[in-house]
């Protein structure tokens, strides 16, 4: 009977307030609902937590540790978990890519691709989380009393690192990144980049296309040291450099046709046509709006100031039985 008051009462209001108070109580209905599902996981309500915990304290003792290895069983825990979070989406995300996306010609996976990048992400995922975790279980441990504050900074060190390395080292390992061409659609992203100011260093096209026809564009990079990341499948008219040929322009055609191979001419063809340059410096302007607002550097204080929080309820909590058993850990304390 609340809601239904609630939903009569807004009919009462002026149109732009009908319209707040529509959005607001939708996404109160939204976050009540996921609330609801959380709490109802079997992985908490059949003790799935603390399984796992014992499950990795036994592998730990078959292999020679003993309980003073704590910092080794909960690496062993964390890729037990990872593993079966891993496993258990799996099903949710064939679904998503081969159901879903399929069926509104969006995919461009085939099954055995999509399951080596699974992997691949699996591997590549537990080669960062083992020793960050590891390393910030040893802060934990020798931190003393204070020790929230010195793991909270290792975070945010941590996190900036990876921000700065990923498109550099980590997202080529999934998908290739070729520098844009000179041209006139370059010419015209830089000239975008500097009426705002905005430090561009380089312009490089990703190869999305062999994943989704989805489009995209971004940027990444601190200080003087930016770089724009457009989506092969947002360009009206670019083919990937091939391996046989990386000389290959791999470019947009010139409007005359000379000079060009009939290769290229052929690929451009085949490929789904993407978008103008209007369009792309559209999308790629809506980008740089968040940078020029400010918007990434407020999301990384807001997040920031969110991981402080919650390291120092932990530090407040940590001492406190009722935590653990409340998650079925009753034996003792798991850390």
């Amino acid at each position: 009977m609340g809601m239904w008051a609630a939903v009569d009462a807004l009919w009462d209001l002026p149109a732009e307030k009908r319209i707040f108070g529509a959005v607001l109580l939708f996404s109160w209905i939204v976050y009540l609902w996921e609330t609801f599902l959380a709490q109802r996981q079997f992985i908490l309500l059949f003790g799935g937590i603390p399984y796992l915990w014992r499950l990795s304290g036994r592998f730990c003792g078959s292999a020679g540790f003993g309980p003073e290895y704590e910092i080794t069983q909960s690496l062993v825990f964390l890729l037990l978990a990872t593993l079966f979070s891993a496993l258990t989406g799996l099903p949710w995300s064939l679904y998503n890519t081969f159901v879903i996306e399929e069926k509104h010609g969006f995919n461009h996976q085939t099954l055995e691709f999509f399951m080596k990048d699974a992997i691949k992400k699996f591997i590549v995922t537990q080669c960062i989380l083992l020793p960050v975790s590891s390393l910030l279980l040893y802060i934990i441990k020798i931190g003393g009393d204070y020790f929230f504050i010195y793991a909270w900074l290792f975070t945010l060190v941590v996190s900036l690192v990876l921000v700065t390395i990923y498109a550099d080292y980590i997202a080529p390992l999934f998908d290739k990144f070729t520098p844009l061409p000179e041209g006139k659609l370059k010419q015209e992203i830089e000239v975008m980049a500097k009426n705002i100011d905005f430090p561009l260093t380089k312009v490089y096209v990703v190869e999305g296309s062999k994943r989704s026809s989805h489009s995209n564009a971004y940027f990444y990079g601190f200080f003087k040291n930016k770089r724009i990341v457009l989506f092969d499948t947002l360009l009206e008219e670019y083919s990937v450099p091939s391996k046989d040929n990386q000389e290959e322009p791999g470019m947009e055609t010139r409007n005359d046709g000379q000079g060009d191979s009939e290769e290229i001419k052929t690929k451009v063809k085949n490929k789904k046509q993407g978008c103008k340059n209007e369009e792309v410096l559209a999308v790629l302007g809506h980008e740089l709006g968040h940078w020029k607002l400010g918007h990434t550097v407020k999301n990384i204080i807001i997040s920031q100031m969110n991981s402080f929080l919650c390291f120092f309820l932990f530090a407040v909590l940590i001492g406190r039985k009722e935590l653990f058993a409340a998650f079925g850990f009753y034996a003792a304390n798991p850390l």
